[in-house]
């Protein structure tokens, strides 16, 4: 008796191991778990070690971090009679985990529904240019409408995004085509204009350098000009001086003997001076041209002087 009673505790003692075993729920930080008792809701349970009763309880994990549910693509008839492929993805987070599975059979899945049914009303109602230019503002249209919507299961919707609207292959392709015949198009107003970019700055080059050649021109006459003009003066000053000395230390005929000779050495090359026809060289020359002062007399005045 003694060893049947012993094996019963020990029987008892495994059996209550296990039942407690089997109760034991740990809830992660990102979970919720929704405790049931013979099928009726009895609380929700936090992070944490929970024991339950088995077989009577029950208890339903809910994840409450950031989902996400792709929404696969589907064809959806635009304003202008075009079937454009769509497809987004959905962003949500569960915060009433008691509702999410209580007034939705599966919640992920009907999310999935009711992206595809909104997307369809919304781009339904706009042409697929406009779909494709305002994808900002439909993303925010559809967050707020599924927003609204699944705030029965407990759910909120963080945000939505178009992944593709894609028109058919036939007006891809066309739209493809323009897109190039712009891009060929901006290409060649770009090489026009670079191109007369060039030749403007190759024309303002020449007229830089006709207008530099013409300066330096000018700047080399005038510096002829100048030169000319200082060598006159200081002819007519050399001139000058001779005419003074000559006057100073040349008497009767020997000075006018050297007046005749300054002026055949100023004439001999060619050179032309402007001289003043009341001096005594201008007198000089005409009575030399009319043969008033003959060599001879020059000469028979030197031998009677000897």
């Amino acid at each position: 008796m003694d060893l049947l009673g012993l094996a019963g505790w020990i029987i008892l003692a495994i059996f209550l191991f296990i039942l407690f075993s089997t109760g034991i729920r740990i809830i992660r930080p990102i979970e919720k778990g929704l405790i049931e008792r013979l099928g009726k809701y009895k609380k929700t349970a936090e992070q944490g070690f929970h024991w339950i009763i088995p077989v009577i309880d029950n208890m339903v994990k809910v994840n409450i971090t950031e989902n996400m549910v792709d929404v696969e693509p589907q064809r959806i008839i635009t304003k202008d009679d075009l079937n454009a492929m769509v497809d987004a993805v959905v962003y949500f987070k569960v915060v009433e985990p008691k509702k999410a599975i209580y007034n939705a059979q599966d919640y992920r899945r009907q999310i999935t529904s009711l992206a595809r049914t909104t997307l369809r009303d919304i781009i339904g109602k706009m042409t697929l240019t406009e779909a494709n230019s305002k994808r900002d503002d439909l993303n925010g249209i559809l967050e707020k409408e599924l927003d609204k919507q699944t705030d029965a299961w407990g759910i909120d919707v963080i945000r939505v995004e178009l992944q593709r609207i894609e028109p058919p292959d036939d007006v891809q392709q066309a739209m493809n085509n323009v897109v190039i015949a712009e891009r060929e198009k901006k290409a060649a107003v770009d090489f026009a204009t670079a191109t007369e970019t060039k030749a403007d700055g190759a024309r303002r080059a020449e007229i830089k350098k006709a207008e530099g050649t013409k300066q330096g021109l000018i700047l080399e006459a005038e510096g002829r000009a100048q030169a000319i003009i200082q060598v006159a003066k200081a002819d007519a000053e050399r001139i000058q001086r001779i005419n003074t000395s000559i006057r100073e230390y040349f008497k009767d005929e020997a000075q006018m003997y050297k007046k005749l000779e300054t002026v055949e050495n100023a004439l001999k090359d060619g050179t032309k001076y402007v001289i003043d026809p009341n001096t005594e060289i201008t007198n000089v020359i005409a009575e030399k041209m009319a043969g008033i002062i003959p060599i001879e007399k020059q000469e028979n005045t030197k031998v009677e002087r000897e």
